[in-house]
């Protein structure tokens, strides 16, 4: 894996995931705890948070890659996961990694290049 040092782009991108989840994250321990944020080719970032459901429920990233989709983004060029309550950057889970995978992504993850 290639590890590059994060931009100020990333740093921003980061920023907006924390600022999604701090602003909808329930109590602790409460089913919203993952923010996320992904950036498209014109350099807007959309967001999304966790919809926690007993039966799985739909992951930030996926959150935001449809909130991106609905906005018209087609070419996401990065994506973010962080989790609530200061828990920083988190690595994609591998639905998400799959999903990426089968919509032939370009979007760089930032957990991935955070290591």
């Amino acid at each position: 894996m290639d590890v590059r040092q994060l931009t100020g782009d990333d740093l921003e991108l980061i920023a907006r995931a924390e600022e999604a989840i701090d602003a909808n994250a329930d109590v602790e321990g409460g089913v919203h705890t993952v923010g996320a944020a992904v950036c498209d080719a014109t350099g807007h970032i959309h967001v999304g948070v966790n919809v926690y459901h007993f039966t799985g429920g739909s992951c930030a990233e996926l959150v935001a890659l449809g909130s991106a989709r609905t906005s018209g983004a087609r070419e996401l060029t990065a994506i973010v996961a962080v989790g609530d309550s200061g828990r920083g950057v988190k690595t994609p889970c591998g639905r998400d990694r799959q999903v990426l995978a089968e919509e032939k992504a370009t979007a760089d993850a930032a957990s991935s290049i955070a290591g």
